[in-house]
């Protein structure tokens, strides 16, 4: 087993791991309505979106403009949700 064949198997766990949390913090947004588990779960997915697109397309090279432009967008969608948590209880 190379080394690519690794970090494939390692994307494909990470996607995974990543999709199952974002069900979870679906499964929290469908049951208390709270925005904050909608924008962690969009986020997750979002996450979950480049790891895949990374181990199907080029799984050793992580500088492709794509994979960080979702990143950005995902973690983006963390920030906002926090601030409007935030904002909502005031």
């Amino acid at each position: 087993m190379n080394a690519a064949n690794v970090i494939v198997f390692l994307q494909g766990a990470t996607a995974a791991s990543a999709t199952a949390v974002g069900v979870l913090f679906f499964r929290f947004w469908r049951s208390s309505g709270d925005r904050l588990f909608a924008g962690f779960a969009a986020a997750f997915w979002m996450l979950a979106l480049s790891w895949t697109l990374l181990g199907i397309f080029s799984p050793t090279e992580e500088a492709r403009p794509y994979v960080y432009g979702l990143r950005l967008v995902a973690f983006l969608c963390i920030i906002m949700a926090i601030v409007d948590k935030n904002r909502s209880r005031r």
